[in-house]
């Protein structure tokens, strides 16, 4: 279900750019890159209220629920004005509420945070939401794997190196054929059920759709080739002005090292522009917690909900 008015799409993202652009959010859901890649998943729809941009979205995570939430407001003048602010904010909520859903903000950094609180000094109660922190690594420890902390990394991806013979290449939408074998082969080898499963299969026409436009959006991608097939891609895009967040990492497990390799290449490719390279979160699933704190971040990028009294 779509809230607001207007859907994400190449034709407005001239007026979302103008609002994700004036702000160093540093959070990997508020840039174009991920609205436009978990635009239809998410239900990811748009509305200007006041001085503000407003996205609502639905979590797709829970089978047989819906949880609709709002996304902090975006500035198109790089400020945050409380009384402003306070007035979009209302204007969604009654939109929420006309629809009998409860307006919960997530994904909220904190230094807009700060800025609700003092929209709303009173009425809303502050979660930090820690499955949803963002990983961020220096782009060059990730290329140099240096140091103790790097061993076991380092030992990885130079069996990889040593064992097999394969090519890295810029991901193109003239290879979204190939990148969707690829992403078939990989939800198989899963053998997931149920909701789990259709989790999978949203996601792979999503990704669909954006192997077919990764020009025209913009995506850093790339491509683990082995005997001419790719068995390793990656796609990111930029978060302000020194930063890439790497949205899509997947690799086949068949072959050690690749992983690791997958990584180490893409971050290569990227150093001569961003300093940061942002993993995203691990979504409170331990394994992905364990693998992401196993490349030694420099920094978790705090997230916050925030939930009105009221509704507690």
């Amino acid at each position: 279900m779509y809230l607001f008015k207007n859907k994400i799409t190449l034709e407005n993202r001239e007026i979302l750019d103008k609002y994700l652009g004036s702000y160093e959010y540093k959070t990997s859901g508020l840039s174009f890159s991920s609205l436009y890649m978990w635009r239809n998943i998410n239900y990811f729809s748009w509305e200007i209220f006041g001085d503000y941009l407003c996205i609502a979205g639905m979590s797709q995570l829970e089978e047989d629920k819906e949880e609709p939430f709002l996304l902090p407001p975006l500035t198109k003048t790089g400020f945050y004005e409380p009384e402003g602010l306070r007035n979009s904010i209302l204007e969604a909520k009654k939109i929420f509420e006309e629809c009998g859903f409860v307006c919960t903000l997530r994904l909220v950094p904190i230094q807009i945070m700060e800025a609700i609180k003092a929209a709303f000094p009173k009425e809303i109660h502050i979660i930090a939401d820690r499955p949803n922190y963002d990983y961020l690594y220096l782009t060059k420890d990730l290329i140099e794997l240096s140091g103790r902390d790097f061993h076991s990394k380092r030992n990885h991806l130079n069996y990889f190196l040593n064992h097999y013979d394969y090519k890295y290449v810029p991901l193109t939408s003239a290879m979204a054929g190939k990148a969707e074998q690829f992403i078939k082969e990989f939800n198989e080898r899963k053998n997931l059920t149920g909701h789990e499963r259709e989790l999978l299969l949203m996601e792979e026409v999503a990704m669909k759709d954006v192997f077919h436009n990764l020009e025209k959006v913009g995506y850093d991608a790339g491509a683990i080739l082995i005997d001419d097939k790719i068995e390793a891609l990656s796609i990111g895009g930029n978060l302000g002005r020194r930063t890439v967040t790497v949205h899509i990492e997947k690799a086949n497990i068949e072959f050690r090292g690749l992983y690791q390799a997958i990584n180490n290449e893409f971050s290569k490719n990227v150093t001569c522009r961003v300093k940061y390279i942002n993993r995203e979160e691990d979504m409170g699933i331990l394994g992905l917690r364990k693998a992401k704190l196993s490349y030694n971040p420099i920094k978790l990028v705090e997230k916050y909900i925030g939930v009105f009294k009221a509704d507690l």
